[in-house]
């Protein structure tokens, strides 16, 4: 069972554009479940908003969304509520099942550090959406749609509990995930900060705008997955992302936090 709640103003920027809002808010829920090899099968919505917010027009944009997403997912609809509020804010439960869970902190020393697909576009699309940063038209749809519309690794579902120690998705950003994924455990973890995967056309933006890519891959909202595994499983991994197409990429590797400091290395 996944519970968020994503408030206007907070967990996205404005209700300008209720059909990306609603991608965004279905995708990071379930994300949480599909992380741990669970698979969604049900979910609760709720809202709070006023009528400004719940107009005929974007009730109408809500809906064609939510009806994407259960396609996309094959998820279901199973509830919820709609009260009136000044601020407009979202609720939603998901649930899924599986047999085995992945959880965080059962990473072992020597697990090696995977992440999926590339970090850090999704707060390159805020920075545009605030207007912080100008790009031309084809850069601006890339970088917003990876905002709003996150590449969920729904493949991982049926394959991960092959191989990963642990799991989370990468919601608050690459350290602070990290640092959740090992909290409770005597280990500490040395990262590879140049293996840390971006896209071109992040690499072109951190060039051009004279970015920090530390900054852009702390930031959240990629939703990708951060696992560990014993490094036993690197062929596995290795055949995993080339069947199913998957950008899986090893950062670095746990290490015992009474022998070494974490470390974020540039030099490796």
């Amino acid at each position: 069972v996944s519970v968020d709640t994503y408030i206007e103003g907070t967990h996205f920027i404005n209700f300008n554009n209720p059909y990306l809002v609603m991608k965004k808010i279905i995708r990071s829920s379930i994300s949480d479940l599909i992380c741990k090899g669970v698979k969604p099968k049900y979910y609760f919505l709720s809202g709070s908003g006023n009528k400004k917010s719940f107009t005929k027009k974007n009730f109408f944009k809500i809906n064609k969304s939510l009806k994407e997403e259960q396609k996309k997912y094959n998820i279901v609809l199973s509830g919820g509520d709609t009260v009136y509020s000044n601020k407009l804010s979202f609720t939603i439960t998901s649930i899924g099942f599986s047999k085995k869970i992945i959880y965080r902190n059962k990473s072992n020393i020597n697990d090696d550090i995977y992440v999926s697909g590339n970090l850090g576009d999704s707060y390159v699309g805020l920075l545009i959406l605030k207007k912080k940063i100008k790009v031309n038209q084809k850069l601006s749809t890339y970088f917003t749609n990876q905002y709003f519309k996150p590449d969920i690794k729904y493949e991982f579902i049926d394959h991960i509990h092959k191989f990963a120690t642990s799991s989370i998705d990468l919601s608050d950003g690459l350290i602070a995930d990290l640092e959740k994924l090992i909290n409770s455990l005597k280990c500490s973890y040395h990262i590879f900060f140049d293996k840390i995967p971006i896209s071109k056309k992040m690499d072109f933006i951190i060039k051009s705008r004279n970015l920090s890519k530390k900054k852009c891959i702390s930031n959240g909202d990629d939703y990708e997955i951060l696992f560990t595994a014993n490094s036993k499983y690197r062929n596995v991994i290795k055949n995993f992302s080339i069947k199913k197409n998957i950008k899986i990429t090893k950062i670095g590797k746990i290490i015992d936090s009474s022998l070494k400091s974490s470390i974020l290395d540039r030099n490796n």
